[in-house]
């Protein structure tokens, strides 16, 4: 796994979340790390990012927003 740091603006905060990228079968995931949260994303049919992450997830840390998910698949979009 290679360990890197993602750079984005979010709400006109300046971020920097460390992240992971591993094989998935024919393809790859990234693992964000949000405040405590592993959030996977990974690239859909079309390929745009989509998260992987639980309701569950969602409700026990607060700093994890649709928002900030969609915030983090155009930065890792603009990555390619």
């Amino acid at each position: 796994m290679d360990e890197l740091t993602l750079p984005l603006i979010y709400n006109g905060e300046e971020m920097e979340l460390p992240l992971k990228m591993y094989a998935y079968g024919y393809t790859f995931r990234v693992e964000v790390l949000v405040g405590d949260t592993a959030v996977i994303f990974e690239p859909d049919e079309e390929g745009s990012y989509r998260a992987l992450v639980s309701l569950e997830q969602l409700e026990k840390n607060k700093t994890v927003s649709k928002g900030l998910l969609q915030a983090i698949a155009e930065a890792l979009e603009k990555l390619r």
